[in-house]
């Protein structure tokens, strides 16, 4: 399939939103929060991603009852519950959970370390649930990750690290944080820490009218829905084989 112009749909709805609430955050009291931040606080900017995938879904053959974008707190092992941004719970049973960022300047440094620590966090947390058998009678869920990166100087220029007692593994020297990101939904996959990881690369400009960059194909938007999807229809077959 075709996803490109819904993916576009997305990518405009996400750019539309943040600058309607970094122009509109504030305007009742003269205050507005420091850098982007404002544009994170309000929300929803990913909720044209959030309805793209709850479309497939149901397209899959899913009933729409299972597709949760409200009730989405999962038990964890490590900590009592987890908010995920969308559920998929059928006939009891936990099918599909998956996590959308964005990553928007100016502070790339210690935000991607939070997105990587974060998404890491989350994986060990669900699947170490799911061994323990907190959600039986589930087979394993499909899990997924995406984020949305801003397409700007400092997000794909190479970046320096520090390496005071040991050197750091090759590849990440002199890598971009767009390079980072890529080689780490690359590490997620390998160690089948998620089902399916996508990298999208999106700037203002462009993101308006629904311009956006897969660097990878490998973590494109296709790769990652066909994977949900093909799981979302094996299931949606099992249960109703006619």
């Amino acid at each position: 399939m075709d996803f490109k112009p819904r993916v576009s749909k997305a990518v405009r709805h996400f750019w539309k939103v943040r600058t309607q609430q970094y122009t509109t955050q504030g305007s009742a009291t003269g205050k507005k929060d420091a850098g982007n931040r404002s544009a994170v606080t309000g929300g929803k900017h990913l909720d044209g991603f959030i309805r793209l995938l709850t479309e497939l879904l149901s397209e899959a053959g899913l009933p729409d009852s299972s597709i949760h974008v409200g009730a989405t707190t999962l038990p964890g092992y490590f900590r009592p519950t987890k908010n995920w941004d969308l559920l998929v719970v059928v006939d009891g049973m936990l099918l599909a959970s998956i996590e959308l960022k964005a990553h928007v300047g100016p502070s790339f440094g210690n935000n991607f370390n939070n997105r990587v620590e974060e998404a890491l966090g989350n994986s060990a947390d669900l699947l170490t649930a799911y061994r323990e058998g907190k959600f039986k009678p589930s087979q394993r869920p499909w899990l997924g990750w995406m984020i949305l990166l801003e397409d700007t100087p400092k997000s794909t220029t190479p970046v320096r690290v520090d390496e005071p007692h040991f050197e750091v593994f090759s590849e990440f020297k002199e890598a971009s944080y767009a390079k980072r990101y890529e080689l780490f939904c690359e590490r997620l996959m390998r160690e089948r820490l998620y089902d399916g990881v996508c990298l999208l690369l999106s700037d203002k400009t462009g993101g308006l009218k629904g311009a956006y960059g897969e660097p990878n194909p490998e973590f494109g938007f296709t790769v990652f829905a066909t994977s949900l999807t093909a799981h979302a229809i094996a299931y949606a077959r099992l249960r109703d084989p006619k």
